[in-house]
């Protein structure tokens, strides 16, 4: 690969395709190998090395060839320094916190968060290692300024938040944590890089699932934090050698593959998810929709500075019905898969019931349970059709 693919000087699309590739030299193949290997060859007197060494190729969990092909690429495309890839999102998550906090120091997070942030900050590091922490709505800067105190270490957000795509002002929260002296990690998993780039905006760290968008498919997991050198050989060193939370040569090439056609794919779920989300909004047995695109959204105006080209293809809505009418909603849905998780190239959709144990943090037009809809890359009057024929069948 040139090191020209590294620079500013190629736009998105041309990175996305080029940047941790190159002509094999051994077999004169086109696209990097995987290398499934799990040892690699000593140096003639290896007496002197760091076994713990992340550098050059020694052992797979102290990293592999395919997972520094996909972290090139992703520094790229992120516009960060370096790059760490790791087994899923939760490890990455994981990781990062524990690589940075310690007893005695204190967090302020997100009020809409992902499950297994919520588990490891409000439960798991505040039970297990003393670290304070502090639920806040970051879409509220004034909550934001208040939760902090002088032991604060870092602020962790997500926007569009999971599940209620709240968007949170990244350059006005980087500022408030940098004069604090505290750090932000920002999720970007629901956005992409595509969309959003936070190191841009001011974050120390991005942190992507790469299992969503970025690998596209929905048959490889895998996670990645973007920030400092500084910061990320901190991580490396804990995260991956020590705990070993290594990503498999296999799950970095399918991503790696997955992320050439990224930007085609956000563009097609940018388009599909603000059209439907305009035809949810004008039904009659839809109680909300929550879509940063739409001018309804609390925080669009946020989302038109922050997220460019597009707003993401995740939406949440909600029917004037009960639980049991919601259920029967989603058994007549032909195209729209119901199951967890995004970014797919197909629609999944799940609905979330009123007795979440997160309810009382979300506003209350969520508390009476709703969906999460992550739409795919179909074409978009068929997903509508599928939407409008379930409705009927449901009496909405």
């Amino acid at each position: 690969m040139s090191d020209t693919f590294k620079k500013d000087s190629y736009g998105f699309h041309t990175r996305a395709v080029h940047t941790g590739n190159a002509v094999d030299k051994e077999t004169g193949a086109v696209k990097r190998p995987i290398t499934m290997a799990n040892s690699y060859e000593l140096p003639y007197d290896p007496t002197n090395m760091n076994w713990s060494s992340a550098e050059g190729n020694l052992y797979t969990r102290n990293g592999g060839a395919n997972q520094k092909y996909l972290q090139e690429r992703l520094v790229s495309l992120e516009g960060g320094e370096d790059c760490i890839v790791l087994a899923s999102g939760v490890a990455v998550l994981s990781g990062l916190f524990f690589s940075l906090l310690k007893a005695g120091d204190h967090v302020v997070f997100s009020s809409v968060t992902y499950i297994a942030v919520y588990r490891l900050l409000n439960e798991l590091f505040n039970e297990k290692f003393s670290v304070e922490t502090t639920i806040v709505d970051t879409t509220d800067l004034d909550a934001v300024k208040a939760a902090i105190r002088p032991n604060t270490k870092l602020i962790h957000i997500e926007t569009p938040g999971n599940p209620t795509i709240s968007v949170t002002d990244i350059s006005a929260l980087a500022a408030i944590a940098h004069k604090n002296d505290a750090l932000l990690s920002v999720d970007n998993t629901f956005a992409s890089p595509y969309n959003q780039r936070p190191i841009e905006l001011g974050a120390d760290f991005s942190v992507e699932s790469l299992t969503k968008y970025i690998n596209g498919h929905g048959d490889a997991m895998g996670g990645a934090i973007i920030g400092k050198k500084e910061y990320l050989d901190i991580i490396r060193a804990q995260a991956q050698v020590n705990l070993g939370g290594t990503i498999s040569p296999f799950n970095a090439w399918l991503i790696m593959r997955g992320s050439v056609t990224l930007p085609l794919r956000m563009k097609q779920h940018n388009e599909n998810a603000l059209k439907i989300a305009k035809w949810l909004e004008e039904r009659p047995g839809v109680s909300f929709v929550s879509y940063p695109g739409l001018e309804s959204h609390p925080q669009h105006e946020i989302a038109l500075r922050q997220m460019a080209p597009g707003f993401g293809g995740v939406l949440t809505f909600g029917l004037k019905a009960d639980h049991e009418t919601h259920n029967r909603f989603v058994s007549h849905l032909r195209v729209i898969t119901n199951a967890v998780s995004l970014g797919h190239d197909a629609s999944l959709i799940v609905f979330l019931g009123e007795n979440d144990e997160r309810q009382h943090l979300y506003p209350e037009r969520f508390h009476n349970g709703f969906f999460r809809f992550s739409v795919g890359i179909e074409d978009a009057d068929d997903l509508i059709e599928d939407l409008r024929q379930a409705l009927e069948k449901v009496g909405l």
